[in-house]
């Protein structure tokens, strides 16, 4: 048996791993992943634009702050079909929808680490700041979001593998990138399929993982530093007693 013809028994047979498959259907395969990254970074953007300023409202007041984190806990427990049906009167069945959803879900993340990045900046750091005449713009540009920005990337990196993952289900309306390509494949029992999707997948969340953290080694390299080695004083050298003194003088 040819090479070729091997190939495409893999395809007859159905195998789970079939290079023919990468070959025939790489046209596809590209533009499922590039709509899943494009409603991906999409999402994620949108939901630190709102989440930023709701995390801010929250921390100036309060008393919004439990009704923040409630509202944002709970749109997060609502499984994705309520949460697509109840969206679909307004949005239809459009990337918008898959989009909305994703951003909701996206909140309760967001909201919560940029709250826990800035309520862990010393107060040392703000005082000195004020002591200099930074204003409260000023001071939560220069000086509290630097240093609340490890946090911040640690919730960034969730949101968004947790999204990666998520967009699968927009494939309900068919916008959902690689599943799309999974629910297909699912439904008319494509091994080849469902495989190549579902681990294009999990690359996409491992890249997109590890960019986010190289941005954040880059944006925060004072978490880089090794502290000082602590230096021991020198011991004291008592002096030798001389020899041939003399006890006492006659």
């Amino acid at each position: 048996m040819s090479t070729q013809q091997a190939a495409q028994s893999c395809l007859a047979a159905n195998d789970w791993i079939c290079g023919e498959y990468l070959r025939t259907r790489s046209q596809e395969l590209t533009d499922a992943t590039v709509q899943h990254v494009w409603i991906t970074v999409v999402s994620v953007l949108i939901g630190l634009a709102v989440a930023f300023p709701l995390a801010l409202l929250a921390r100036a007041k309060p008393r919004f702050a439990g009704p923040v984190l409630g509202l944002t806990t709970l749109l997060y427990t609502i499984p994705s079909l309520a949460m697509f049906s109840l969206l679909l009167p307004v949005f239809g069945l459009s990337a918008a929808l898959v989009v909305t959803g994703l951003v909701l879900y996206s909140l309760t993340i967001l909201v919560r680490n940029i709250m826990a990045g800035l309520d862990a900046v010393p107060d040392e750091a703000r005082e000195a700041a004020r002591g200099m005449g930074y204003g409260s713009g000023r001071l939560l540009w220069e000086v509290e979001l630097p240093l609340a920005l490890p946090a911040l990337m640690a919730g960034l990196r969730i949101a968004t593998v947790s999204t990666i993952a998520l967009t699968t289900v927009g494939a309900l309306v068919g916008k959902g990138g690689l599943g799309n390509l999974i629910d297909d494949g699912v439904q008319t029992t494509f091994k080849a399929q469902v495989l190549t999707a579902s681990v294009l997948c999990v690359l996409l969340a491992a890249v997109a993982d590890l960019l986010l953290l190289g941005a954040q080694r880059l944006l925060t390299p004072w978490t880089r530093l090794r502290p000082a080695r602590r230096i021991r004083p020198a011991r004291r050298i008592r002096p030798a007693n001389r020899v041939g003194t003399a006890k006492g003088t006659g």
